[in-house]
């Protein structure tokens, strides 16, 4: 049985590869198109997710890095961290432009490119941010399932971002899109505290048992 669980660890982990690698080639992707658009049409929040893409790339990076190593739970503290920083650091950016954005008054262009991009985030992001969930819940891995809430975060960042640009376009809501930015930098804030303060997932037992049941903290079942 241990033999089997030793290969299920294997497999889990060549798939927090695979999911890593697809995230960071999307979100490369994304940024380029996002950054571009937004800064074509002046918009905070369309920049802000084009950052945020660029973050999810440093994000899922920190995973990668973590089960590059031969043990991957000796790194997963360094990972969290890495990951947590990455959420501040999208709330700070965001905050400052969105604020000055909106003291300034400064009207954002419609973004047809833009609202195009991120609708399709909507919809692929979520598949993404699950299939990462369960392959780190099962593996037991703390860092793997903040890195799929960041991913979880870009899609309520989509969601926010394509309110405030249809908005924009629809109805000349120049504050919306500034709006959306700070809705974003709140829920950076929250996640980032979580992975802070993350503990490390329990181990996967070696064989079912009581102890199997025992486990008890943000990532598998108690």
């Amino acid at each position: 049985m241990s033999a089997t669980t030793a290969d299920r660890q294997a497999v889990l982990r060549r798939r927090v590869r695979w999911l890593v690698a697809g995230t960071i080639t999307y979100n490369l992707v994304e940024a380029a198109i996002a950054l571009t658009a937004g800064t074509i049409a002046s918009s905070v929040a369309l920049i802000g997710f084009g950052l945020d893409s660029l973050i999810e790339v440093g994000s899922a990076a920190a995973v990668a890095w973590q089960f590059a190593g031969a043990d991957p739970r000796r790194r997963e503290q360094v990972a969290l961290r890495a990951i947590a920083w990455s959420f501040f650091a999208l709330a700070a950016y965001v905050t400052a432009e969105s604020a000055r954005a909106l003291l300034g008054g400064a009207e954002a262009e419609r973004s047809t490119v833009g609202i195009v991009l991120v609708a399709v985030s909507v919809v692929v992001m979520p598949f993404l941010s699950l299939a990462q969930r369960r392959a780190g819940t099962e593996l037991g891995s703390a860092s793997a399932v903040a890195d799929s809430k960041q991913t979880l975060l870009c899609t309520y960042l989509s969601a926010a971002v394509l309110v405030g640009l249809v908005l924009n376009a629809a109805l000349g809501w120049w504050w919306a899109d500034p709006v959306a930015g700070l809705v974003l930098a709140v829920l950076a804030v929250r996640e980032g505290r979580a992975a802070w303060r993350g503990d490390l997932c329990c181990a996967p037992p070696p064989v079912p048992g009581p102890a199997a049941g025992s486990c008890s903290d943000g990532c598998r079942p108690s």
